[in-house]
């Protein structure tokens, strides 16, 4: 029996990298961009914006795939997502 490394002669899928934007001043601490999120990238900052809500930081910057769901979710468009540049 002959075992192929690759599935029907393809290369293995990228995984793409992304960064997050928060622009916390928009930010009105709703808190679904943070449950949402598959990879648990973001989390709830301790710190007030202007508005004097908890706007959510990024604490695991490596684990974001670019997937957008904190963007989509987002009713106040503060947070988006730039795919990082492959090197």
């Amino acid at each position: 029996m002959k075992v192929f490394a690759k599935p029907f002669g393809k290369k293995p899928a990228k995984v793409v990298e992304g960064e997050i934007i928060v622009l916390e001043d928009k930010c009105k601490g709703c808190g679904y961009c943070i449950n949402y999120c598959p990879r648990d990238v973001l989390a709830e900052s301790e710190k007030f914006n202007a508005k004097g809500y908890h706007y959510p930081y990024v604490k695991n910057g490596d684990a974001c795939t670019a997937c957008g769901l904190c963007e989509l979710m987002c009713p106040d468009f503060a947070i988006y997502v730039l795919k990082k540049e492959e090197k």
